[in-house]
């Protein structure tokens, strides 16, 4: 029997109410390997992984170190061609990695392929990432044409991740999946949209979208993949923009969602000042990595 071909990774933190769905339905799939990581749940989620009937394999980390820092920390010991990224509060029908897999195989050029994740209702939540005229990741709901992939059910070849970077860790979470979507571009890859690769998805158990944190990394996050990815015009342009809304917003009057708030977005302003210098050795490496100009990259998807 040959060895399987995709590692799937499972990030959880305190999952212990979703994460059963996602483990039922992962058993189901294509032979695979699977591995949960434990961000340091405190609500019995160690003990539930632990005796599921599938046996994944568990790393438990010391400290939640996030969506993006579990990924980066288990990447180092994933040794299949592909390795696949799942929320845990995501369901994969059946046929999901198997749909995931024989897209990559048939699309050489391609080092990501992403699903068709659906809400509770059966409306689409993401079909992939567009990439919009600010710099912004945003949710592709129909179509096929998408720049990045959505990272809570994706699959990339291992190889192609790592020769990119790999994950960045720093982000904990949000933007990890545009960043890294954005470097493989920049390296000469593909990302597909494989609609046939259903995953029925509970978005927000584990985060709550529209909370102060949510706000606070989406915005740093962008900031820093603009600073990693972006042409320079581009990313020292967005951050300009983004200080000087900061600076007119005492004028404004009116109720403001938490990213439009004064307070959070000096912390984002100054998370990313205290990141700037190793941010420019990291663009540093994302350029000696890269074979397609920023520009270019920019100039086909940026507002598509």
């Amino acid at each position: 029997m040959s060895e399987p071909s995709t590692t799937v990774v499972v990030v959880t933190w305190r999952g212990r109410e979703h994460i059963t769905a996602c483990l039922d339905a992962l058993a189901r799939q294509r032979p695979h390997r699977a591995v949960v990581v434990d961000n340091a749940s405190d609500d019995g989620t160690a003990a539930l992984i632990a005796t599921h009937p599938s046996a994944p394999r568990v790393v438990r980390l010391s400290r939640n170190r996030g969506y993006a820092g579990a990924l980066a920390a288990v990447l180092p010991h994933v040794d299949t061609e592909f390795v696949a990224w799942l929320n845990d509060d995501a369901a994969p029908e059946d046929t999901w990695l198997a749909h995931l897999e024989d897209a990559l195989r048939a699309a050489p050029a391609a080092a990501a392929a992403t699903s068709a994740l659906l809400r509770a209702d059966g409306s689409t939540q993401s079909v992939g990432v567009r990439l919009t005229a600010d710099g912004h990741g945003a949710d592709v709901v129909t179509g096929h044409d998408v720049f990045g992939f959505c990272g809570g059910a994706a699959l990339l070849r291992t190889a192609a991740l790592r020769a990119a970077g790999g994950v960045p860790g720093g982000f904990f979470c949000y933007y990890e999946d545009t960043d890294t979507a954005w470097r493989l571009r920049l390296a000469g890859h593909d990302v597909l949209s494989v609609a046939a690769a259903r995953v029925h998805h509970r978005h927000g158990a584990s985060t709550r979208p529209g909370s102060r944190r949510f706000h606070r990394w989406n915005e740093r996050n962008r900031l820093l993949a603009l600073l990693r990815c972006a042409p320079p015009g581009v990313a020292v342009g967005q951050v300009a923009r983004f200080a000087a809304l900061t600076a007119a917003l005492p004028l404004r009057r009116g109720p403001r969602p938490w990213n439009f708030r004064v307070g959070l977005r000096l912390q984002v302003l100054a998370e990313v000042v205290l990141r700037l210098p190793a941010t420019i050795g990291q663009r540093i490496g994302v350029t000696r990595r890269s074979t397609v100009p920023r520009t270019a990259v920019w100039r086909v998807w940026a507002g598509r």
